[in-house]
């Protein structure tokens, strides 16, 4: 036990940097469940998406970002500290983000290298004293009530205004306050467009929005046949993503209300950003400010007759990434596959710091300064690992061309799709025997992978998480 907690020591002060001067701010916005096409540059012609779309325009858009979970308390805990959620054990229901982690937490790391830390909104990890990692803070996520007030509840003066509007607010008075001649990274970790789940009405935007979308008729959800829906496992069939889709999807009228508020209450999220760009040029700090946008986890909007995340299809893994630094000059859209652990890594380089050997991920910036380059990654893994029967754990391997995945606590068959010939994976290929050499090679690579990434724990998970044998 003694050598365990002088390791851990010894891997929380050996990447403290040096202060380097004309150190780039950083401002990370993190949006909850944007899915990766519901921006415009993704090719989606109805969501008006300016703001991001003129970022990633101007600088660096991943297309192929992924979170490692499809969900958002695991996928929070794994940006944070750059770590799969098989190592670092949390999710929800967990009593906290246990200690060697925080130590390597990205903000904790920034404000003991000399930048000045902010982060508002939706933290989602629960841990002890969090606001001892930065220099502001405010933790809060949509309130308890079963309507309208779940979204307003926060007050800017004498008014009542929407979450996002009110997380806007306080990251442009950070940027206001921020000493002067320090570096800043702030964090906005945005609970829209997330819904909420208490209300019967589920979606909630200002009265600004009420008028986008209105007169648009918005296509059907991807797959919807009932075909698909009933090519899943019954636990998934009766699970939290179909009562769900029963919530928002199930009619075409809740369907195209769902989809308008939706798209709306992202839309308000780019007037954020366009505020907090227009507030950085006033102030002379646009030239050295850059932003780095991405989601928590995927979305299903009603595709195969579902709503959420958490499975292993891309929809729900697959999230939106842009990187837009404005000492470069070098726009380009990159193909590689880039995961949520990838953004501390990349972050904690811009700010010229070493980071942690404990991170999994990569740094992006290299994407940044040379374009459409390759990761070195041939494959990534997927898991949700949370014991709750209504959202069955599984678990998987993507590389560029195959998706393998399985369920772990349910008897339920695995799946292996051909994502170049089938890229809405719809064709299970794992009983054929055509292919039954692929499948054995990435059934023993997910559990190669699994294994190793236990193997790097910092501490004992809290709760053990049961496997089931394939």
């Amino acid at each position: 036990m003694k050598h365990f907690l002088i390791i851990v020591y010894l891997l929380s002060i050996h990447f403290v940097g040096t202060a380097q001067p004309n150190r780039p701010n950083i401002i990370f916005i993190l949006t909850d469940d944007q899915r990766w096409d519901a921006l415009g540059i993704a090719g989606n012609t109805i969501i008006k998406t300016p703001e991001m779309d003129a970022l990633a325009t101007a600088g660096t858009y991943f297309r192929n970002a992924f979170s490692t979970t499809p969900i958002c308390a695991a996928s929070r805990a794994s940006i944070l500290t750059g770590l799969y959620e098989r190592t670092h054990g949390y999710t929800f229901q967990q009593p906290g983000l246990q200690q060697p982690y925080a130590d390597i937490m990205y903000p904790k790391i920034l404000k003991e290298n000399g930048y000045y830390v902010g982060l508002f909104g939706k933290l989602g990890v629960n841990m002890k004293d969090p606001a001892r990692y930065f220099n502001e803070s405010d933790f809060y996520d949509r309130g308890e009530k079963p309507d309208r007030r779940g979204y307003f509840y926060k007050m800017i003066g004498n008014d009542t205004v929407h979450l996002t509007r009110y997380s806007g607010q306080q990251a442009q008075e950070f940027i206001k306050n921020a000493p002067p001649g320090k570096p800043f990274c702030l964090s906005i970790y945005f609970s829209a467009p997330h819904a909420h789940d208490p209300s019967t009405e589920q979606y909630f935007w200002q009265a600004k929005s009420e008028a986008r979308y209105k007169d648009i008729l918005i296509p059907p959800p991807i797959l919807p046949d009932d075909k698909y829906f009933n090519q899943l496992p019954l636990e998934v069939r009766q699970g939290f993503n179909r009562t769900r889709w029963t919530w928002r999807f199930d009619t075409p009228e809740k369907y195209q209300n769902s989809l308008k508020g939706y798209y709306r209450m992202i839309n308000e999220i780019d007037d954020e950003i366009g505020a907090l760009r227009k507030l950085l040029s006033e102030r002379g700090l646009a030239d050295n400010t850059i932003f780095i946008i991405m989601s928590d986890n995927g979305y299903f909007t009603g595709d195969r007759q579902l709503a959420d995340k958490w499975l292993m299809y891309d929809p729900s893994i697959r999230v939106p990434l842009i990187i837009y630094d404005p000492r470069k000059h070098k726009p380009s859209t990159i193909d590689a596959m880039v995961l949520n652990i990838d953004v501390p890594k990349t972050i904690l380089e811009f700010a010229g710091i070493k980071p942690p050997p404990n991170y999994q991920g990569i740094s992006l910036k290299p994407f940044v300064d040379k374009g459409n380059i390759s990761s070195g990654r041939d494959h990534i893994l997927i898991e949700h690992l949370w014991k709750l029967p209504e959202i069955p754990s599984s678990e998987g391997i993507r590389t560029s061309k195959w998706k393998y995945f399985r369920y772990r606590l349910i008897n339920a068959p695995e799946e292996l799709y051909d994502l170049q010939n089938d890229p809405l994976e719809t064709i299970n290929l794992a009983a054929s025997s055509k292919y039954k050499k692929e499948l054995s090679k990435l059934r023993a690579m997910c559990t190669q992978r699994s294994e190793e990434l236990m193997s790097l724990k910092l501490a004992p998970d809290q709760q053990p998480v049961s496997q089931k044998s394939y």
